[in-house]
């Protein structure tokens, strides 16, 4: 419904409260592209799954958090698909008058002891004198639909200069009210975590905040709940590595968590309930409503969709009740019915990979090469990259198939930040070439029709047919005679003569730089 404004009503008029009803077949839950959701908090009231959500509103290639306002959706039943959407909810400036517009960060609303709504919300404080603008409000409502008010007119509940001094981004907020009614609060980002018990009033601290440790790779997105007596506290870990099993990429996190016996903790490390997904964030919140546990996050899977652009997602959570304290099973996101694939001439997606800089850094991923992704603004782990303190002058990687497949072409796209004969930074190469393995040695491919180099378009080549396992390139890096600069690529496809079906690799396992055959 729309809210017919007069004077009384201007404070729910600018909290608009248009609902939409919405059939969604799958994940993400808006699947469409229309609006984008992120940073899920879910809420049970009423009866009824409530989601807290942003709206990333970032043009395509735009590498910020551009989120002006909160969304919410609501279902009786997530298996049914049906959900209604409010996609205008509420904005910063129209609840909190100290607050800047936008910048509508991952927000959680609780049902207090007195049964009001609490909305937990960062949000850039106007004229702030702290080195970092962001602090959390708290808005008050009746209901988890709204209107709202600022429940602590004065300001922030925390800031980095109030109530007590700190020197953290303060975003990020996850509230639990406890079986006896006791509140306790955390927050933070960028590997510092906080936590305090509230006063009843929901907006003043209790004590002293402690510092929190004992969550391996903790990043962000704290999510505080409890479950048969014990506190578990999930969140966004990035311990980066190849052999890591939260993240092969910096850029990216996984869900991990951990778990405690008093709500203050202190806390053990349990382990990794969600893979990174396709989004580099990963935020989400977990709820039991009726009798099953649910696990709401974002990825960049709906239409249009991307790292900034990014979308929510639920999926059931199980449990693993023969030890103590219980753990969480991995969760397997669900995605929407893939179409059917189309034949390809591109079998890059079926090979397995190794480069001359492999373990590649964790600010790129190797696998990005192949996975047929290409972004009109990268962020490092879209591609793979050489970039070291001294950067050889060449480098090479390699795709290696299980059997002889016949190629006449290939297909690269180069990434850069700087201009060509830059010793410095990532720049395309000053040249490159392809070798196919003979079951001996690499043997230069023949009739080739071009190398280019360029960093806007996909670099076409064709050449003699070939029947092999492995394909390398090799890349003369750019140099300004003194140094040599890194060389990156988003994607490398290898062409067979003629469409077929691919099916991609499911093995972590590297490719050889012999082409060995595996064992």
């Amino acid at each position: 419904m729309s809210l017919i404004c007069v004077l009384p009503l201007l404070m729910a008029c600018a909290q608009a409260q248009e609902w939409e009803t919405v059939q969604s077949p799958g994940n993400p839950i808006l699947a469409d592209g229309k609006d984008y959701s992120t940073d899920p908090a879910p809420l049970v009231a009423n009866g009824k799954l409530y989601i807290l959500t942003g709206r990333d509103t970032a043009a395509p290639g735009v590498n910020d958090f551009i989120m002006p306002e909160w969304q919410m959706l609501e279902t009786e039943d997530p298996a049914s698909g049906v959900w209604r959407h409010n996609p205008h909810f509420v904005r910063p400036e129209a609840v909190f008058k100290w607050a800047t517009p936008a910048r509508a960060y991952a927000g959680q609303i609780v049902q207090g002891p007195d049964k009001r709504y609490y909305m937990y919300a960062p949000i850039i404080e106007a004229d702030s004198k702290n080195k970092d603008p962001f602090a959390i409000g708290v808005a008050v409502s009746d209901s988890p639909e709204g209107p709202w008010t600022d429940a602590h007119p004065s300001g922030p509940i925390v800031s980095q200069s109030y109530p007590v001094k700190n020197e953290i981004e303060n975003i990020d907020p996850t509230v639990l009210v406890d079986d006896d009614g006791r509140v306790y609060f955390y927050w933070g980002t960028f590997g510092r975590l906080k936590g305090v018990e509230l006063e009843q009033d929901m907006v003043t601290f209790k004590g002293q905040p402690v510092d929190v440790h004992g969550l391996k790779g903790f990043f962000e997105a704290p999510w505080f709940f409890k479950r048969n007596g014990t506190y578990y506290m999930m969140y966004a870990g990035n311990t980066a590595g190849p052999d890591s099993e939260c993240t092969e990429a910096v850029y990216y996190a996984c869900q991990a968590y951990g778990t405690a016996s008093s709500p203050l903790g202190p806390w053990t490390y349990q382990g990794v309930l969600l893979d990174p997904v396709s989004s580099t964030t990963s935020h989400g919140g977990i709820v039991q409503y009726k009798d099953k546990w649910y696990l709401a996050y974002h990825t960049a899977d709906a239409k249009g969709g991307d790292h900034f652009r990014r979308s929510v997602a639920i999926d059931e959570v199980k449990w693993d009740d023969s030890v103590t304290p219980a753990l969480i099973e991995k969760v397997i996101p669900t995605h929407l019915p893939a179409p059917a694939p189309l034949p390809t001439r591109n079998i890059a997606p079926a090979a397995r990979i190794v480069a001359s800089n492999s373990p590649v850094p964790v600010q790129y991923w190797i696998r990005a090469l192949n996975d047929g992704k290409v972004h009109e603004n990268p962020l490092p782990p879209d591609t793979w990259g050489t970039w070291s303190p001294n950067n050889p002058a060449q480098q090479w990687v390699v795709y290696q198939w299980e059997q002889k497949l016949k190629f006449n072409g290939s297909r690269i796209r180069f990434w850069n930040d700087q201009p060509a004969g830059s010793g410095v930074g990532v720049a395309a190469p000053k040249a490159w070439r392809l070798e196919y393995w003979n079951e001996q040695k690499w043997v230069p491919v023949s009739n080739v029709s071009a190398y280019g180099t360029s960093t806007d378009a996909f670099n076409d080549v064709s050449f003699d047919i070939v029947e092999t396992r492995c394909l390398r390139a090799v890349f003369d890096a750019s140099t300004d005679g003194k140094s040599y600069a890194a060389v990156a690529a988003q994607e490398w496809e290898a062409l067979y003569p003629k469409p077929v079906l691919v099916e991609p690799a499911d093995t972590k396992l590297p490719a050889s730089p012999v082409c060995a055959a595996t064992e």
